[in-house]
């Protein structure tokens, strides 16, 4: 297939990239820069089958030839307020990514009857009073909330896609995606993982917010795209949930990066973060056990372990 990737230069579109390309596809890369980075595709550039153009989604977008699949997962996804790249500092883009980015790629899906798959994400269903989390839950979302210019951003791309795909009929998925971590990760990314593991090889404590009791679930970045591929193979139109289904509450996740790293600093506890952060995050992935065959295959151990060498290149301490 010739695959157009919007957010190819990113952590996961960049990642998808490769994986297509290994199986045979030729792929379009666009990407703006605003969050993603020029280094995650530089590999790429020789690659005869890999092709890209510079273009913001959110404005009109045209790719000469034919194109037989559309993967957006053009989006700031960054909740630190203090990242230049984070969603809270780009709320209007973020917007516009998820709701004109959105309608764009769909209507070159539908121009092209091509294949489209929505990268959404597990913000879409708040703070989950519905544990763990499945497809059919309508979520806790606060729509005038800081972090609403991100989770509504993906609730309204969701239903442009069932729009589209129910009035236009054209071919989409999507994929709820979780806690995904690996190389290529914004080290400034502000959640858990990239905060913690960045700390531990710089030999600092780790940083806990509140007593640590807040649960999340780390998926390694090989299974979550061998999970999002499937979708994008299969013929499922309604979301499906890709993570990994491990639960631990952060304090244990501390702990565990400092067993792994061999970080002898400890543990920071500091004053709790908005109350907005999710306090659970678990999927449910039977949707995707199902229809799929598909479930995490690396455990955090071993991906962590993956993922120590690009973070030490990036602090220069490899």
């Amino acid at each position: 297939m010739r695959i157009l990737i919007t957010g190819a230069a990113g952590f996961l579109g960049s990642h998808l990239s490769d994986r297509l390309l290994n199986d045979g596809h030729e792929v379009i890369g666009m990407d703006n820069f605003i969050t993603g980075s020029p280094d995650n595709i530089a590999h790429l550039a020789s690659n005869e089958k890999f092709s890209f153009f510079k273009r913001d989604v959110s404005n009109y977008i045209f790719v000469p030839g034919k194109v037989d699949a559309i993967l957006h997962f053009a989006s700031p996804a960054s909740p630190n307020p203090l990242s230049k790249s984070g969603y809270f500092n780009l709320p209007i883009q973020t917007m516009k990514a998820g709701a004109l980015g959105t309608h764009n790629c769909l209507g070159l899906a539908r121009a092209q009857n091509a294949r489209f798959l929505l990268a959404s994400t597990s913000e879409i269903y708040g703070d989950p009073l519905v544990h763990p989390q499945t497809e059919d839950y309508a979520g806790n979302v606060d729509p005038v909330g800081t972090r609403a210019v991100y989770d509504e951003a993906k609730r309204f791309a969701e239903s442009l896609t069932m729009a589209y795909h129910r009035f236009h009929n054209v071919n989409t998925s999507i994929v709820r995606i979780f806690n995904t971590f690996g190389p290529r990760m914004d080290l400034e990314d502000g959640r858990a993982l990239p905060n913690m593991l960045k700390q531990a090889l710089l030999g600092q404590p780790l940083t806990v917010y509140g007593d640590g009791a807040q649960t999340r679930s780390f998926c390694y970045v090989d299974d979550l795209v061998d999970g999002i591929i499937k979708l994008l193979y299969s013929d499922e139109h309604f979301p499906v949930n890709i993570g990994n289904p491990i639960e631990m509450t952060i304090l244990q996740f501390a702990e565990a990066i400092n067993k792994i790293t061999g970080n002898t600093a400890g543990i920071t506890f500091v004053d709790a973060r908005s109350a907005r952060d999710p306090q659970r995050r678990q999927p449910d992935i039977t949707r995707a056990r199902d229809l799929l065959k598909w479930e995490p295959k690396v455990d955090l151990e071993e991906g962590i372990r993956r993922t120590i060498p690009f973070f030490k290149q990036k602090l220069g301490t490899a």
